[in-house]
């Protein structure tokens, strides 16, 4: 695993929450079975597996793999899908190294330190956003989060943490200070310059998803210069990561999005930058153990290169822990 490696539905982990689906998936990665099968092994009735396996189904994790007819009996056997081998290394994963599940805000940066990392861990990303990253890290669903979200009192994130963690016993590491800003197509040919030309009848605008900290600015932003999101062509399409939004404008399918100035770069496109935000690592301090080769790397030399080859990222804090009460 060289690379982070991207879940893009919560649900099918919250699915796999439930002990009984999992044991359900367990034995149909082991081989194909039928609902009498599975319910002798299990040593449950036909229709309490039926129940389950259509859970299943209806998440794109088991299929229909082949139909038999004996006389006038008619078997279907099921199988796990592609999907559930991914979900299998995350619930399950089959290595000596830990799997680590970061949840939060997207960060091109956390692909580099998933590579360099690649010997001591396995990480896996559930890009959410901001919020919906640190309401998974209070479930438990992740270990660590990323986290950019600006509080009314001007302070990031801690605000949210105090709220969410009020028992305390986290820890707040700031990764890096990164420059966002209005992604444009290249040559900006629609001459896009301001928050307000958002609003302008011939462009269209692609947005981050609710709950991410790029979206909750862009709200605030457009509340104070009074600009109605009705007014926004696109306003209603979102995406997940700033690099699919890049991806979208890289394509033609949208002329500008908020993002960051490291996503335009790598796209090839034009960019005006709007704020500096600081970007940081949300843990309880119960897996700083686990951790440690990420929180060791991010105070290297090699972590500061990485981050000097993307454009927009400022090293001049990263590492420091942010002291909250």
């Amino acid at each position: 695993m060289k690379t982070v490696q991207t879940v893009q539905s919560f649900d099918k982990i919250k699915l796999l929450a439930d002990s009984r689906r999992m044991d359900i998936l367990r034995l149909l990665m082991a081989t194909p079975a039928t609902l009498t099968q599975l319910a002798r092994t299990l040593k449950q009735s036909p229709a309490w597996v039926r129940h389950h396996i259509l859970a299943l189904e209806a998440a794109d994790l088991v299929e229909i793999s082949e139909t038999k007819r004996t006389g006038k009996v008619t078997e279907i056997f099921y199988r796990s899908k592609a999907d559930a081998y991914l979900l299998q290394e995350i619930v399950l994963p089959k290595s000596k190294k830990p799997s680590v599940i970061f949840s939060g805000s997207h960060d091109i940066a956390i692909e580099g330190i998933a590579e360099h990392l690649t010997k001591h861990m396995n990480i896996l990303s559930l890009p959410v956003g901001s919020l919906d990253g640190l309401v998974n890290l209070r479930l438990g669903v992740c270990q660590i989060s990323g986290s950019h979200l600006l509080d009314e009192s001007g302070e990031y994130n801690t605000p949210f943490v105090k709220h969410l963690f009020p028992e305390g016993n986290m820890e707040i590491v700031t990764l890096a200070y990164r420059t966002q800003g209005l992604i444009l197509t290249q040559g900006n040919p629609k001459g896009i310059k301001k928050i307000t030309d958002l609003a302008r009848d011939n462009v269209r605008f692609v947005n981050r998803n609710a709950g991410s900290g790029t979206r909750l600015w862009l709200d605030a932003e457009l509340r104070k210069q009074k600009i109605p999101v009705e007014k926004i062509t696109g306003y209603e399409i979102s995406v997940k990561t700033h690099s699919e939004a890049a991806s979208l404008i890289e394509a033609g399918k949208a002329d500008v999005s908020l993002g960051l100035q490291a996503a335009a770069h790598q796209h090839g496109l034009d960019f005006i930058p709007l704020f500096e935000e600081r970007y940081d690592l949300i843990l309880p301090r119960e897996q700083e153990e686990t951790l440690n080769p990420l929180l060791d790397y991010i105070q290297t030399a090699d972590f500061r290169q990485l981050l000097s080859s993307l454009s927009g990222y400022s090293t001049a804090h990263s590492g420091e822990q942010i002291h909250f009460d």
